[in-house]
């Protein structure tokens, strides 16, 4: 059932009534940390560093009305952001020994500390952000604290269970092929993945560890669609937009959709009733050009991670070692075929956009990644759903299944055209 009054617009009230205090949330927050079975949310948990920072929000911002937006909220940040005074892992202990003490905060941790957020520690994450379970060799799997028998999903595995268990109230993540969609879907949240062209660019990216820069985009991990809107504007500048009242929401058909379980289909088809539901004209959209979507987005990610880590290989767990080897061989030739091919697809996106506002698809054909069970097959499958997304650059958000009554775990990803962020998070807000 939803609140009444969504997490940031509840933490917000009590803040200003002051029946609470920064100290109070930073305390709260502590009292949650690390709560999942492996213990291993956080791969660098800021609980001094939390409770200072509290009380100097306090100090600095007497007056309610002259608080910035974020103020007194806790965030996590993925372990793939600078935060001063840590060493940025990247998920693997290799880069643990080896990167320096950040002296800078990076970009996305100085707009929290800007903002008035708390910052609450750094996230777990799949080995290098490149994985979509939330496996890790040298951190441990990521399960959730919600059900230890069920991982994440990555490779924002650190902060879907941040939010899960409460220690954060959004959390910070990176999606290349998924990995806010992911992760989000499967524990239940709500998450955004920003348009390439607002994640792109030199001083975004500024004490930030990429994957692949012709995919890398910024988002959020959060639990309710109506705090997206003031978190992304706090964070990422993005202006608020009027409701769309009557949208056209492409949706994908059977054929794409043959290998999902039965209860990420009924969610599905309850997504799209509440839709109609919001004033929302749905109609198929032919899909038949992703065919080739992850053909094209493996190898150049592979290639431009390869070019990130080289001579680095052979630390990495062995199937990341076995991409990035794979990326490192492919020669020039060989790779511009496949940026045609990638201009090609995103002009074709293009000219669905002509036709939809949104459009709607699983985030993936399935509910659940169990614990300790072999999950090779899985990232294929998975990315089959997340890449045409990917390659396009578009924004996306995720609408849990559960928020309508479906089936724990089986979010859907609303995406609409690059650069149209802001409607699509008023749109979505409406949703919640």
């Amino acid at each position: 059932m939803t609140e009444t009054i969504s997490p940031l617009q509840s933490l917000r009230s009590v803040l200003a009534a002051e029946t609470t205090n920064p100290s109070e949330v930073a305390a709260n927050s502590a009292s949650k940390a690390n709560s999942n079975a492996s213990r291993n949310i956080y791969l660098t948990y800021f609980a001094n560093e939390s409770l200072q920072r509290a009380d100097q929000l306090t100090r600095l911002f007497p007056q309610p009305t002259a608080r910035p937006a974020l103020y007194g909220v806790p965030i996590s940040i993925k372990d793939c952001f600078d935060v001063v005074g840590t060493i940025t892992t990247c998920g693997s202990r290799f880069y643990a020994q080896h990167n320096p003490v950040a002296t800078k905060n990076s970009w996305v941790a100085q707009r929290l500390l800007d903002a008035g957020a708390i910052l609450t520690g750094k996230t777990h994450l799949h080995q290098l952000a490149y994985g979509i379970t939330g496996e890790n060799v040298d951190y441990g799997d990521c399960l959730q604290p919600r059900d230890a028998t069920l991982l994440t999903g990555g490779s924002s595995s650190g902060s879907a269970a941040s939010v899960q268990e409460g220690s954060a109230l959004a959390a910070i993540g990176t999606d290349t092929g998924g990995s806010v969609r992911v992760p989000a879907a499967l524990s239940g949240l709500a998450g955004y993945r920003s348009s390439r062209a607002v994640s792109r660019g030199q001083e975004r990216w500024a004490g930030a560890a990429h994957l692949a820069p012709s995919f890398d985009t910024l988002g959020l991990l959060f639990r309710d669609l109506r705090d997206a809107p003031a978190l992304a504007n706090a964070i990422f500048d993005i202006p608020s937009a009027p409701t769309p009242t009557r949208p056209r929401i492409g949706c994908v058909g059977e054929a794409f959709l043959h290998d999902c379980e039965p209860e990420v289909l009924e969610a599905y088809t309850a997504w799209k009733q509440r839709l109609t539901q919001h004033g929302a004209i749905l109609s198929p959209i032919d899909t038949v050009f992703w065919s080739d979507s992850l053909e094209i987005f493996a190898p150049i990610q592979a290639s431009e991670a390869a070019l990130i880590h080289t001579g680095n290989f052979l630390h990495f767990e062995p199937a990341i070692a076995e991409r990035l080897t794979w990326g490192a061989s492919l020669t020039s030739d060989q790779l511009a075929p496949l940026h045609q091919r990638l201009e090609a697809f995103r002009s074709q996106m293009s000219l669905l956009f002509q036709q939809v506002d949104f459009f709607i698809l699983p985030c993936a054909p399935v509910s659940k990644l169990h614990a300790g069970q072999d999950q090779s097959a899985a990232r294929k499958n998975i990315l089959r759903y997340t890449t045409p997304v990917s390659l396009a650059g578009l924004p996306a958000v995720v609408l849990s299944g559960e928020h309508i009554g479906a089936a724990f775990g089986t979010g859907m990803q609303l995406a609409a055209a690059p650069m149209q962020d802001a409607y699509l998070l008023a749109f979505s807000a409406t949703l919640a």
